[in-house]
C-alpha cells in the first residue's frame, strides 16, 4: 500500500510539473509573438515590457531578444548588458556575439567590437561578417598585413564579391602591392561598373 501511495504521489508531482512547463511555454510563446507585433509597429518600449515579464537572468532567448529590442529603442548600454548575458549563457553562440557588436559599434567601443569578431572567428573561421568587419577595423588602423589576411580569405571564399575584392585592393595598394591592387580594382569594377572608389584606387596606381 505504501508503495502504491508513493507511486501515485510521484505521478501527481510529475503531472503538475508537466502542466507548469506547458503553461510557461505558452506564456513565453505569447510574449514573443506579441513582441514581434509591437516591434513591427515600432512600439519598442511595449515590446521590451512584454519580454521583460517572462525574462530571467538564465534565459538565453529572452536576453537575446531584449538586447535587440533595447538596440532598436536606442538604449545601447542596456542592449549591451542583455547581449552580454546571452553571450555568457551560450559562449559558442555566434548570433549573440554578432548581436553584441551592434550596440558596441554605436557606442564606438571598437576594441570590444574587434574582440567579439575575433571570438567569432575562433568558432567560425569562415564567417563572412566577422572576417570582413574585423578586416575593416584593421584597415582603418593601418594594420594592412592583418586586413590583407582576412580579406584574402574572403576573396578565396567569394571570388566575385565586390566588398571583399574592393577592400583587399585598397589593403594591397596601401601595402605597396600595386599590381595586385590593380587586378582587384578591375575585378571590383566588373561587379560595380564605374564604381568611384575602385576608379579612385586605380587612379593612384602609376
Amino acid at each position: 500500500m505504501q508503495v502504491l501511495k508513493q507511486t501515485i504521489f510521484t505521478a501527481i508531482v510529475a503531472l503538475l510539473f508537466v502542466n507548469a512547463n506547458a503553461q510557461n511555454d505558452a506564456a513565453m510563446q505569447k510574449a514573443f509573438n506579441d513582441s514581434y507585433t509591437q516591434e513591427y509597429y515600432k512600439k519598442y518600449t511595449e515590446a521590451i515590457a512584454t519580454i521583460s515579464k517572462v525574462n530571467s537572468d538564465d534565459n538565453y532567448e529572452t536576453n537575446l531578444r531584449l538586447g535587440w529590442l533595447y538596440y532598436l529603442n536606442k538604449s545601447y548600454t542596456q542592449s549591451q548588458a542583455n547581449y552580454q548575458k546571452a553571450v555568457a549563457l551560450k559562449p559558442y553562440s555566434v548570433e549573440a556575439k554578432l548581436g553584441l557588436v551592434k550596440p558596441l559599434s554605436v557606442l564606438e567601443s571598437w576594441d570590444k567590437v574587434l574582440e567579439q569578431y575575433e571570438e567569432v572567428l575562433k568558432i567560425d573561421a569562415q564567417n563572412y561578417t566577422a572576417n570582413y568587419w574585423a578586416g575593416v577595423i584593421y584597415y582603418n588602423r593601418k594594420k594592412y598585413d592583418a586586413s590583407i589576411k582576412l580579406f584574402e580569405k574572403l576573396v578565396n571564399l567569394y571570388p566575385f564579391d565586390y566588398d571583399a575584392n574592393h577592400m583587399l585592393a585598397w589593403s594591397y595598394l596601401n601595402s605597396g602591392r600595386n599590381n595586385d591592387a590593380k587586378v582587384l580594382f578591375n575585378k571590383a569594377l566588373l561587379v560595380k561598373p564605374a564604381d568611384t572608389s575602385a576608379l579612385a584606387g586605380l587612379g593612384k596606381i602609376k
